[in-house]
């Protein structure tokens, strides 16, 4: 037998960790948990992506079996608009597609947060009245929010083309008759989105139909897509129309309000439609721009009110509206 060895190395114990070790455990055990919860996050952000895109290739189909949809007639700085038909009685419409939905601020209508766009024209089909101006106004049949794309199904006006086109096939400028038979029903048009608190922003030939299939030209607008809701003398920090169409207090101040912006707008749709040049703000500073002298008094009078540099000297659309140029139905 062997002796006891009374020096036997005696069993492991576990040390005391130090202040530091303990750190070290602490940060890789939160990190573990920080980990963990981010692979909770993800699955759970997963599920509405997904949720969404199917549903996004529902409203697809959807669009699908109720529209054909044929030649592009357009496009804008957020997507193409194309002819199409509605398939059960083939009634034309025109097809918006918004590549990017987020390009569009959403606006809250009733409670329910919309795309500007969308928002905007629901507003006008339910305020919708007998008045002046109201039929002036493009209507929204249908829309469709597909994930991140925006389908608005509008109404179009047959035997129609926007007012630049107009105007050229007239040999690039029209008679002083009809364009005061344009720009008095742009006016009451005016009116009607100023009484219900919608700034179009982007008032200019392009986005004005005429439909040519009656004596007198009706006159449509189009493209409420940087519209707004605001009171008329707001004040905006932000220029969103045409920028060579900016108003001189933009120009100056990088500010400006919806009523006086809609009547400098009209102004430069009068303008291009009576004169055989296009018109730039800048142009117009810099007077390189001319009003016709073969245009009568009361036009021409018209016209400078709109154009007026301060913009607290522009009339307002009431005052426009009772101008003698618009009220004369001789000259």
């Amino acid at each position: 037998m062997h002796p006891v060895d009374s020096h036997q190395t005696p069993s492991p114990v576990a040390e005391e960790p130090t202040v530091e070790a303990r750190r070290v455990r602490g940060r890789k055990r939160k990190d573990r948990e920080d980990a963990e919860e981010k692979g909770k996050k993800r699955r759970r952000s997963s599920e509405p992506t997904e949720t969404c895109e199917a549903s996004g290739d529902l409203a697809r189909a959807k669009f699908l079996d109720k529209y054909w949809e044929y030649d592009q007639l357009g496009e804008g700085g957020f997507g193409a608009v194309f002819a199409g038909f509605r398939r059960e009685d083939c009634f034309p419409v025109a097809i918006k597609h918004i590549q990017d939905k987020h390009c569009l601020p959403p606006l809250c209508l009733h409670g329910k947060e919309l795309p500007a766009e969308v928002a905007i024209m629901l507003k006008l089909a339910a305020e919708k009245d007998d008045s002046a101006g109201m039929s002036a106004p493009i209507q929204l049949l249908d829309w469709y929010d597909l994930s991140h794309e925006l389908i608005l199904v509008l109404e179009r006006p047959d035997c129609a083309s926007d007012l630049a086109d107009y105007t050229a096939v007239n040999g690039g400028s029209l008679q002083e008759w009809e364009a005061k038979n344009i720009m008095r029903q742009l006016v009451d048009a005016a009116i009607g989105l100023e009484k219900r608190h919608i700034f179009h922003s982007d008032l200019k030939l392009q986005n004005i139909l005429i439909g040519i299939g009656r004596i007198s030209p009706c006159v449509r607008l189009i493209d409420f897509g940087l519209s707004e809701i605001v009171q008329k003398d707001t004040v905006i920090t932000r220029f969103r129309g045409t920028r060579r169409h900016m108003p001189p207090e933009w120009y100056y101040h990088s500010e400006h309000m919806p009523g006086p912006t809609t009547v400098w707008q009209l102004g430069i749709v009068l303008y291009e439609m009576l004169h055989k040049s296009v018109f730039t703000t800048r142009g117009f500073l810099n007077k390189e721009l001319k009003i016709s002298s073969g245009l009568s008094t009361d036009c021409k009078h018209f016209l400078r009110l709109c154009l007026k540099m301060a913009q607290a000297r522009r009339p307002t659309l009431t005052e426009l509206q009772r101008h003698p140029w618009l009220t004369n139905c001789t000259s």
